[in-house]
């Protein structure tokens, strides 16, 4: 009777973490949409003002507030994130479904994502971006191009699980088309752990285009990315403005600590061995 009272909390603890994380994400969007460009307008009788009620997060060297700054820009990266995590979900779940067709393909896929894994992942995706002209369009195929291999080695992984399963071969002697058993058994499958590995992308993806932001290689300096603000901050710290890379860097890391918990608490909810495991 314990044991069952607590899982029942368990679960009940997870659903809160889940919905937390969800209503907060909810908020940083609609606060960066209800931004517009007069918020982010130059104040110059303002400028370099630390925290305070006013701006809590402070002003930078043109006097715009960077809690304004800093909600935009985590908004900007948002949507990159969600745009990548997307497209690298669908290139795992097709590169997983292209494996399950003989062993030749399988073993293709697999040298392919042992290939990707092999290269340093930063490099690859700055040379992607590069090379593609980088701003937001650079970014989100460099980043959809890089993200896919982990997640298409877990799906392939469950794949081959369910090609062995009895009502696979069911379906393969009563004459069912690849098609048809991809569709009925294996997508259907797969798609819980396609959508918790894309929520569990976000993070990495968030925090690789800020990275090659900062460096030079991603969005462009007419957005207030978080990259660009904390790459336009660098240049002041030595003069004692702190707040200009603190509040910007420490609001990036709790957005993609949040996107971690919710990763992982929707796994343990969807994943029964986990569910079990709790």
């Amino acid at each position: 009777m314990k044991g069952i009272m607590k899982r029942g909390n368990l679960r009940q603890l997870t659903i809160a973490q889940i919905v937390a994380a969800i209503l907060f994400l909810l908020l940083i969007i609609i606060s960066g949409f209800l931004i517009g460009n007069d918020k982010l307008a130059i104040h110059l009788d303002m400028k370099n003002t630390a925290p305070s009620i006013a701006h809590p997060f402070g002003t930078d060297w043109l006097g715009r507030d960077m809690l304004v700054r800093t909600l935009k820009g985590l908004t900007i990266s948002l949507g990159v994130g969600l745009l990548a995590a997307i497209l690298s979900s669908l290139i795992a779940l097709a590169f997983s479904l292209i494996a399950s067709w003989n062993k030749r393909m399988d073993a293709f896929i697999t040298w392919l994502i042992d290939l990707f894994l092999s290269v340093p992942h930063l490099v690859l995706l700055i040379l992607i971006s590069f090379a593609v002209g980088g701003g937001f369009k650079g970014v989100v195929i460099g980043l959809s191009l890089t993200h896919w291999p982990s997640l298409t080695r877990l799906l392939r992984g469950e794949m081959l699980q369910i090609k062995s399963a009895e009502y696979v071969g069911i379906s393969r002697q009563l004459g069912k088309s690849r098609w048809w058993i991809a569709r009925h058994h294996l997508i259907a499958h797969l798609l819980p752990q396609l959508f918790v590995g894309m929520v569990l992308l976000f993070p990495h993806a968030i925090l690789h285009e800020a990275a090659i932001t900062f460096l030079g290689f991603g969005l462009s300096t007419e957005q207030p990315a978080i990259g660009i603000v904390l790459s336009e901050s660098m240049r002041y710290l030595s003069t004692g403005m702190w707040w200009l890379a603190f509040f910007p860097g420490l609001s990036l890391l709790i957005m993609v600590g949040i996107f971690d918990i919710l990763g992982k608490n929707m796994r343990k909810l969807i994943d029964p061995f986990h569910g079990q495991k709790g």
